[in-house]
Formats: structure tokens, C-alpha cells, sequence
């Protein structure tokens, strides 16, 4: 479910709490996304404005954030006009999915200036746009809309500022009962739609969802029924929005298993799979890392297609190999056959295309038919299996070590895929570089910066239950380091038993069995099998792990393991506190 109009007013009467408090940085982590980190009264809150097309929102949050080196050009007019500035009011006009914050700010010469946020939740159409409110001019938005996209709303700086199209629909929040039964029946072309179509159509803010609600509540169907039945439903469920404010919970559809989230309670959809005490939390809860996860698989949709290319390559590199492997078994037929014919050179004659020779290595000495190269002398045509012989016999030892490369290249490829799937999104540019360094991928940053010898990657550091950090590797570059030069030789060290997955490490020598549970959870999840159950996780020190020379990255091989068998829990690695280090 989308937000409508009713999610967004009570998220502007939530918001309230932020009017009065001052900005103290903004940050852009992704072209989408602007993370406002505000100080009020009750302390430092940060509030996530979205204009994701898929996930447009707007909320507090909790969760932390990867930002770019270099702050986008937006983030930066946002900074020179917002920050240090204070939020005097935020608003909604109407119900409409629409929310302006306005800021007040002093400028380079110390004179106020105010600056108006308009916040646009519409979808694929979702925007962020900065406005003079005294002119009503653009300075920017986070997407930009030519007149060649939309000729009616021009985003441009520079540009006159024109709200969204209005739909003319009535507010529920001020109709009365006559309004409400003529709003239903004065368009006669209504009256062949359903009664949640017809409630979604005139009545601002109404998503189809709460529109089926006030109709299963009115116990009437999709087509009939009085529909005076339909107001004291309707009345109520408005007045104890305005009144008593959202009940946010997120439902669980019967049939089709969906997920949605409502401000209002949808007795239709049976008991709530999770409530909450605010709007945000539940919108946090419910969109969790989707719009991450989302961004991150378009970021990746190259890396995963080449990856996948090489891996079928290698695949079928293999099968022609055990072929290769399987005629060089044979090797010393083709010199029974060499010495048959030496020893029957007399027989043969001139353009002979085959001969029928006793083979003495039979213990019964049956005749062997053996083809003949009729442009061949005899003595050549012995030669010529003599050379097929000393061929396949040393095509074993180059077999061999070409299927044990191709084993190794899947390993690699196949570590790489699951840490594609895992990924963040301050991981895919490291996991791009070691692409690059590894020679699949073409290096993309024409300046040439190179990288810095000892640069440290952040890695994510869990808080065991017992107060003991725990670290994860999420890709190669970072396991490499953690397990390389990170670790102490005393450290615990975890990994899936034959399955790609993360380098997992307990930074201490001492520690109970639930921080070695918990190791083992990040281990289980944090790898290809992370929807399985009885994940086998080997654990071992430090000093016992060692990366063989000249292997691929992220490659090790240890010895004085143990294993656990763990069934990865999503909710129980959530509970663990984690930080970038």
C-alpha cells in the first residue's frame, strides 16, 4: 500500500514535533533520499524525505546511513539555504500527498530568509523541490522535470513553481451527511462502480484499502446496499482519526500473503501482524531495507549479469574438460595401437586405409582392425598414434590443473554472487574495484585516482548479547582485512562449512556460548544459505586461518575447526546493535 492522503496527515501531525527545531545537517546518500538531522527539545532526531519512485516516504529514523565523499549538488543548495536553519511550520495541503516544510534561515549577510520544502509522495512522481515562497520561483528539485517530460509542471530552477493538478475531491474530514450521500450519487456515470471505486473517487485522501474497510464495516457488498449505511462507518472512522489519532499496524493479506500498512484499523483483514506506538516506525518497519535493497540491485544489474556470464563459461569450460579428461584415460590404446603397427610395418601397403593385425596384448590374441592414414607411410601412420599417446598422457597433468583453476574461478564467482545479494550500498563500489583489480571489469574512473595501500575498509560491528563486538565482512576487500590484519591471533574466526558467505570474527579471547550462538547467526545469515536451516558454521582461531599463496581474494584455508549447525533468524540479528567501524 502506498501513502494516501490519510497516512500523510497523520504523519504532518506527527511531524510536529520537529516545528521549532533547528537543522543541523543534511546529507544525500543516495539521488533519491535527503536526511535531515534536526535538534529539538526532546533531543537529536533525523528525518528520512524520500522521493524514491518505488518507495516515496517521509519519517523519523533510526537507521544509519552510507554518504557519498562528495555531496550532490542538491544536498548542497539544500545546505547553503536550510542548515542551521529552524522549521516554523509543516503542512499539508488538503489531504493531498503533499507536504510543505517551511524554513527559517539568516543568510551570508545575517538577513532572515525563508525557504519553503515541498515534499511530492506521488508515486513514480515523487519529488523534492526547493522554492522561494516569496516568488514562488524554483532553485531546485532532486528530480528534474523538462517541458520535452511534462509541459503542464516544469521542475527547473528558475522556473515558476506549479502544484500538482487538483482532483476537485471533497474532505472527509469537513463533509456532512447530505454532502456525503450527494457526493456518492450526483455523477450518474458513478453508479456503475463499485461503492469502494465511488468512495475512492470523490473523497480526498481515501485509498482503496480504507475504502473496502468502510464498506465491509457498513456490511454491505462491492455494488449494493443503502448507502446511508455507509456514513455512520465513514464519520467514525474520520472522527477517531481526528480525534484520537492513527492506529499504525501493518496487516498480513489471507490470500495473498501481502503486506500492507494502514493509519486506520482494517478489521477486514483480521488482527495485525505488527502494531506501532508512531507512523514512522511503522512505515520504517514495513519498508525496512526494500528501498536499500531496491537501489542496490539497480546499481549491481551489470556486475550480476557479468558475473553470471563467467560463471557459465567456466561451467561449460569444465564439461569440455571432463571430456578431454576422459579420452586422455585412454591413452595407452594409442600406444598398443603405435606398436601393433611397428611390428606389422610388412602388411601394409601403399594407401591402405586400414589393417587387420593380431593383438599380441590380448591375452587371446584376437585380430584389431586399426585405421590407416592412406597418404601416410607405415612407419608414419605408427608415429602418428605414437604422437596422440605422448599427447593425451601429458594433456592430463594440463587438464587437471585447468579444472582445478575453473573450480577455483567458480568458488570466486559463486562468493562474489552471494555478496551481491547482501550487499549495501556503501559495498558495491568496493566489490566493483576488486572486479576491476581482477580484471573483469574495465576501470571506469578515467581521473585514475588510485587507490591508497593501506586504506581501511568499514566493516559492520555487532554488539553481542554478552557486550562482545563481533565482525562481519561483506565483501571480499573486507574479509580480506579483517581476516589478514584486522584479527588478533587469539580472535575467533566463522565461516559457512563449503558454502560462500561472510568472514565472521569474535574480537576476544574470552566469551560464553551466546556469543558464539550469535557469531554463528551473522555467519548462517550473512551467506548463500541465509534461507536454510541447520547451516553448518565452522569456527576456529585466527592463527589456524591462512590464505594460500597466489589465491583469490577472499579465499583462505583453516584446520582445528569445530562446527555449530544454525537456523539464520532475521529478527534475532536485528536485535543485535551494529555499527560501521
Amino acid at each position: 500500500m502506498s501513502l494516501d492522503g490519510l497516512v500523510v496527515h497523520s504523519l504532518v501531525q506527527e511531524l510536529q514535533g520537529c516545528v521549532g527545531s533547528r537543522i543541523n545537517k543534511i546529507h544525500m546518500p543516495t539521488g533519491n533520499d535527503i536526511v535531515l538531522q534536526t535538534r529539538a527539545k526532546q533531543g537529536n532526531v533525523k528525518l528520512l524525505l524520500s522521493a524514491n519512485p518505488t518507495y516515496p516516504r517521509v519519517h523519523y529514523t533510526e537507521m544509519s546511513y552510507m554518504n557519498p565523499m562528495e555531496a550532490p549538488m542538491f544536498c548542497m543548495l539544500l545546505r547553503k539555504h536550510c542548515e542551521g536553519g529552524i522549521i516554523e511550520a509543516i503542512t499539508q495541503p488538503g489531504l493531498e500527498r503533499v507536504i510543505h516544510m517551511q524554513v527559517r534561515q539568516r543568510d551570508e549577510l545575517g538577513d532572515v530568509s525563508v525557504k519553503t520544502l515541498v515534499i511530492e509522495i506521488m508515486g513514480r512522481h515523487s519529488n523534492l523541490i526547493l522554492l522561494d515562497p516569496a516568488t514562488g520561483m524554483i532553485l531546485d528539485g532532486i528530480h528534474h522535470v523538462t517541458p520535452a517530460i511534462s509541459s503542464y509542471r516544469v521542475v527547473m530552477p528558475g522556473s515558476t513553481y506549479t502544484a500538482p493538478p487538483e482532483q476537485h475531491k471533497v474532505n472527509p474530514f469537513e463533509v456532512t451527511k447530505e454532502q456525503f450521500l450527494q457526493a456518492l450519487t450526483s455523477d450518474i456515470e458513478d453508479l456503475a462502480l463499485s461503492l469502494e471505486q465511488r468512495l475512492v473517487g470523490r473523497f480526498s485522501g481515501l485509498s482503496p484499502l480504507v475504502a473496502k474497510e468502510i464498506v465491509y464495516r457498513a456490511g454491505m457488498t462491492e455494488h449494493t446496499g443503502e448507502l446511508e449505511l455507509l456514513w455512520k462507518p465513514f464519520t467514525e472512522m474520520m472522527e477517531r482519526l481526528r480525534s484520537q489519532g492513527p492506529i499504525p499496524a501493518i496487516y498480513e493479506g489471507a490470500k495473498s500473503g501481502k503486506l500492507v500498512f494502514s493509519v486506520v484499523e482494517l478489521t477486514h483483514m483480521g488482527e495485525p501482524v505488527a502494531a506501532f506506538d508512531s507512523v514512522s516506525r511503522c512505515l520504517e518497519a514495513y519498508y525496512g531495507d526494500k528501498a536499500e535493497r531496491d537501489t542496490v540491485k539497480q546499481r549491481v544489474s551489470d556486475l550480476l549479469k557479468l558475473l553470471t556470464n563467467e560463471r557459465s563459461k567456466n561451467v561449460k569450460k569444465l564439461e569440455k574438460l571432463e571430456e578431454t579428461l576422459e579420452e586422455a584415460k585412454h591413452a595407452d590404446k594409442f600406444r598398443v595401437l603405435g606398436e601393433l603397427l611397428t611390428a606389422s610395418m610388412h602388411l601394409i601397403g601403399k594407401g591402405m586405409k586400414d589393417i587387420e593385425v593380431v593383438n599380441y596384448y590380448d591375452e587371446e590374441q584376437r585380430p584389431i582392425r586399426i585405421e590407416l592414414d592412406p597418404l601416410l607411410s607405415p612407419s608414419e601412420n605408427a608415429q602418428r598414434y605414437f604422437k596422440k599417446y605422448t599427447k593425451s598422457k601429458n594433456s592430463l597433468i594440463a587438464v587437471k590443473e585447468q579444472m582445478e583453476q575453473a573450480h577455483e574461478e567458480i568458488r570466486y564467482l559463486d562468493n562474489v554472487l552471494q555478496q551481491l545479494s547482501s550487499a549495501a550500498l556503501s559495498d558495491v563500489e568496493e566489490i566493483r574495484e576488486e572486479l576491476v583489480e581482477q580484471g573483469y571489469l574495465r576501470n571506469r574512473d578515467k581521473k585514475g585516482r588510485k587507490k591508497k595501500p593501506n586504506a581501511k575498509p568499514q566493516l559492520s560491528c555487532f554488539t553481542s548479547s554478552e557486550g562482545i563486538p563481533i565482525y562481519v565482512g561483506k565483501n571480499n576487500t573486507q574479509n580480506e582485512y579483517l581476516t589478514n590484519r584486522l584479527a588478533h591471533p587469539s580472535d575467533t574466526w566463522l565461516h559457512t562449512k563449503d558454502i560462500p558467505g561472510s568472514h565472521v570474527v569474535i574480537r576476544s579471547a574470552q566469551y560464553g556460548e551466546a556469543t558464539l550462538s550469535e557469531a554463528a547467526q551473522l555467519a548462517a545469515y550473512y551467506s548463500q544459505a541465509k534461507e536454510s536451516s541447520q547451516v553448518p558454521v565452522d569456527f576456529t582461531l585466527i592463527k589456524h586461518v591462512r590464505k594460500p599463496s597466489g589465491a583469490k581474494p577472499g579465499f583462505v584455508i583453516y584446520d582445528h575447526q569445530k562446527t555449530l549447525y544454525i537456523t539464520p533468524s532475521a529478527e534475532q540479528i536485528k536485535q543485535l546493535p551494529v555499527a560501521v567501524k
